[in-house]
């Protein structure tokens, strides 16, 4: 009788054993504002070197898309899989107003959620949703103690250090100051004299460091989603990331005016940038900045992201030297892109490509191919049924994106290579070559087309010129419009 309950015993360790070493971990890293701006897509002046050597183990997606350029509505999208179907779904707050004010249903709130209902041990650190410490408040609140994902974490942490609270962190100065205490007084920039922990993100990947200690020897699979806040607003890194760059060297956009053929309307006056008020120069529609400030702004910006590259780097030195990166899947994804100059812009918040494409590496360490920079188009909402693919997880329910299995492994599959975005009253489509966008709006023209092949940088509205394209991709477009838009 003994022998059999150690027989049980021991073959039901094996089994768990088994079944933990053939299910796949998952890292997840989110990077806020982090646009396609860096080595491995060819940006040969920004350094990157810990995001380049992932993606030459990995695979680049060039032609990722966001579904909405704004924080919060993005990353609902990503945790759904799901494109917006009403207004509220386009807003920074949409998952406060969903997910944190219902009981939890049959459909999961994220795919999170799905991942610990299927025996995921699920960590997260930093902005992962919206909120920059996964709790519900206000920017110059006190943190509640409402979750903005309630059901989709085991374990949830954020250390907010001499900020004192996830937003004040998220808007964070060196000297322990944030925007909101310094009531917008404050420049969009800064090259604090201090280590990597004198800002948020080097805090983060801290806490990350210690949780993958702690989860190598976890019985269950693990998800760690972890959350960097730069290069987001303001500009703000280590003075020795400044001092990687030549300003010199640094260019300014190829593509800085206004483009020909559009109503002011499809743009913006760089509100969030100019709620800065210290800021040297003030852009907006009618005055471009100068190219000295241009050329600062965009170092400020490189900085920031060769600063999170660095955390980054830490994190996947310590994945790989606890022996973790074997049965890893790695993710980076940045939330939206970012107009640096691009069409008269400093900031997301348009549905021009500048801030629709962003960074998107997957690694897969059972992917048969690895090093790949793919040109096909791809979306955000296609990161929740290729994680659930990859985790062999059936999804019973309906999502918008499709897998990327496929690709990741250079297999010959059928994609469709197309990508939708919302926002401003509008749907972009982006195809291999065009990008068509209608608004639902009375102010013409409301309908812009640009040629990728011609006119990559979007300079000129070809619309009237090419009515013939024009008439063939809008069917494409208005299946994208699911009750969002009243047709015109």
């Amino acid at each position: 009788m003994m022998k059999n309950v150690l027989f049980v015993f021991i073959m039901s360790l094996v089994f768990s054993y088994k079944t933990k070493s053939q299910t796949p971990n998952i890292l997840f890293i989110a990077v806020d504002d982090l646009s396609t701006n860096l080595g491995v897509y060819g940006n040969n002046i920004v350094q990157s070197p810990n995001l380049d050597k992932l993606a030459s183990e990995g695979t680049a997606f060039a032609n990722h898309f966001v579904q909405i350029p704004t924080c919060g509505a993005s990353r609902a999208s990503m945790l759904t899989g799901l494109r917006p179907k009403n207004r509220a779904q386009l807003k920074n707050n949409i998952l406060e107003l969903v997910a944190t004010t219902k009981k939890e249903e049959e459909t999961p709130e994220s795919f999170i959620h799905h991942l610990r209902r299927h025996g995921y041990y699920t960590v997260g650190i930093g902005k992962i949703s919206h909120s920059a410490d996964g709790l519900v408040y206000g920017y110059n609140d006190k943190p509640s103690e409402t979750f903005e994902l309630p059901f989709s974490w085991d374990e949830f942490l954020f250390d907010s250090g001499k900020w004192k609270t996830g937003w004040n962190a998220f808007f964070a100065y060196a000297n322990g100051e944030n925007r909101q205490s310094m009531k917008n007084q404050v420049k969009p920039y800064e090259a604090g004299n201090v280590g990597d922990e004198g800002y948020p993100d080097g805090l983060t990947a801290k806490l990350a460091l210690s949780s993958l200690k702690k989860l190598k020897d976890s019985s269950e699979p693990f998800f760690l989603g972890v959350g960097f806040f730069k290069p987001h607003l303001p500009f703000n890194a280590p003075k020795k990331y400044w001092d990687l760059y030549d300003r010199g060297s640094i260019l300014i956009s190829e593509n800085p005016s206004i483009p020909k053929h559009v109503n002011l309307k499809s743009l913006h006056d760089s509100g969030e940038f100019n709620s800065y008020k210290l800021t040297d120069e003030i852009p907006n529609l009618e005055n471009q900045i100068s190219d000295d400030y241009a050329k600062k702004l965009t170092h400020a910006y490189y900085a920031s992201i060769s600063y999170v590259d660095y955390q980054i780097g830490l994190v996947l030195n310590e994945l790989k030297a606890l022996g973790l990166d074997k049965n890893t899947i790695v993710v980076i994804w940045g939330d939206h892109g970012w107009h640096l100059g691009h069409q008269q812009i400093w900031g997301k918040h348009s549905l021009f490509e500048n801030a629709l494409k962003s960074t998107l590496i997957i690694k897969n360490p059972k992917a048969k191919t690895s090093g790949n920079v793919l040109d096909n188009v791809v979306e955000t909402v296609d990161l929740y049924p290729t994680l659930m693919k990859l985790a062999n997880i059936e999804i019973p329910y309906d999502l918008d994106g499709e897998s990327l299995d496929g690709l990741l492994n250079s297999e010959e599959v059928k994609h469709t290579n197309t990508a939708y975005s919302y926002f401003k009253d509008g749907i972009s489509l982006r195809t291999e070559r065009y990008r068509l966008t209608k608004y639902f709006r009375v102010e013409e023209p409301n309908i812009e087309l640009y040629d990728h092949l011609k006119d990559p940088n979007e300079t000129i509205n070809i619309a009237q010129k090419k009515k013939d394209i024009v008439t063939k991709l809008m069917p494409l477009l208005e299946k994208g419009n699911t009750g969002l838009y009243q047709t015109q």
